[in-house]
């Protein structure tokens, strides 16, 4: 079973006696700590992961903090059209993911409770590339550097399929999900 599989079905994920739920809040472009901050103001339940780089100026090198999701920041709120437009009008936020303005989509519990383990914890963390078994995917280092092909676990280890259509025959490599990106 896969991680996503894995926390969609966890216990966690079932709906809170509250009526609260996680919601994915799309910000514009390098406003996630200032909407973080306005909503924390209004009293919402706001979760923004950040993890540390160096930054990459030439003059000099700092340790910085950037949002682990580019763009995005995580609201539990009670999905009420009232608690919705409050942190819709907050300046910077673009949307709430979601099938229309007022009908979002919630976040599993266990999947920010995941992620707020990872940022809290010693590991060193950045963001990855969503990459999903049977994803068209290419090498981006090592010999294999530019081949295209599908991504596939057997195993709990990662292959490489190349299809050669002619043939109708492929061939599989052993491959590490660091070494690929999506296509």
């Amino acid at each position: 079973m896969d991680l996503q599989t894995h926390m969609t079905e966890s216990p966690q994920s079932a709906p809170r006696p509250d009526g609260k739920n996680w919601y994915a809040v799309h910000t514009r472009s390098r406003h996630e700590k200032k909407v973080d901050g306005e909503l924390k103001a209004k009293g919402v339940d706001v979760f923004l992961p950040l993890y540390e780089t160096m930054s990459r100026r030439r003059d000099r090198r700092k340790l910085i903090e950037l949002p682990l999701f580019a763009g995005y920041i995580f609201v539990r709120i009670v999905p009420h059209r009232d608690r919705i437009l409050e942190v819709l009008k907050i300046k910077g936020v673009v949307r709430i993911i979601g099938k229309t303005p007022t009908e979002p989509f919630p976040i599993p519990e266990a999947q920010i409770e995941a992620v707020h383990r990872m940022v809290n914890s010693d590991l060193l963390i950045s963001g990855h590339p969503y990459i999903k078994e049977g994803s068209h995917v290419r090498v981006k280092a090592g010999p294999l550097q530019g081949v295209e092909g599908i991504l596939m676990e057997k195993r709990g280890r990662h292959r490489l399929i190349i299809s050669v259509d002619m043939l109708q025959q492929a061939v599989a490599t052993e491959i590490s999900i660091d070494e690929v990106e999506p296509v």
